[in-house]
């Protein structure tokens, strides 16, 4: 058998919203407006800081730009300063050129007639030349390039192997090539026997003091 328990039971008091549903409205409107003008004005200084902050970096893109066209403006002068210099060496350069072309084939005219005399007969000496120099070097070969070429005349008290002579010239380290033939005989008249020695040297006869490079 069940026993039914008693419930206690207060009493509330009553609530009626006595508020017009027009002023309820009224005051959700302002609670929107309110959020909106906040929103606004949340944007607005978010947009402020962005435009600040732009500036910022405009200004100091700007000081670094002008820094960078002050040393630009700097190395100009400093450029423009050097110009005598620069103008120098070129004119430096330029003369080592004229001279290397106008020199680059000297040599020393002594040394080769000690040469070719050494290599001659005895009694057989050189009384004449008709030579022509050749041009500068080419390669880094001395002996392959053309670089003295013309006659010698030779003159000796008695007939001498020309065939002889000539292979002894051609077997100088300085001649390229060699050629020989007997110009006159005046042994009755004057006692000598004249020879013209046609010969190419080649260019390790250059002294090389005028080399392109050097100082």
């Amino acid at each position: 058998m069940s026993v039914a328990v008693p419930v206690l039971v207060r009493p509330g008091v009553p609530r009626v919203n006595l508020m017009p549903k027009a002023e309820i409205e009224r005051r959700e409107r302002a609670k929107l407006m309110r959020r909106w003008l906040w929103g606004a004005l949340g944007a607005l200084l978010l947009s402020a800081v962005i435009v600040a902050g732009a500036v910022v970096l405009s200004w100091f893109a700007q000081q670094r730009l002008a820094a960078e066209q002050a040393e630009t403006t700097q190395l100009i002068s400093e450029l423009a300063a050097l110009s005598d210099v620069s103008a120098a060496l070129s004119t430096e350069s330029d003369l080592d050129v004229f001279r290397y072309e106008a020199m680059g084939s000297d040599f020393a005219w002594e040394p080769v007639i000690g040469q070719v005399q050494a290599s001659l007969p005895a009694g057989v000496t050189l009384t004449g030349f008709d030579l022509i120099t050749g041009g500068i070097p080419q390669t880094d070969d001395p002996t392959a390039e053309l670089g003295l070429v013309g006659s010698l005349t030779l003159a000796s008290p008695n007939a001498i192997d020309i065939g002889q002579t000539v292979r002894s010239v051609r077997g100088l380290e300085i001649v390229w090539d060699a050629d020989g033939r007997l110009l006159s005989t005046d042994q009755q008249l004057s006692g000598v026997y004249t020879y013209q020695l046609e010969v190419a040297f080649n260019q390790t006869i250059y002294s090389g003091d005028y080399a392109e490079g050097d100082e």
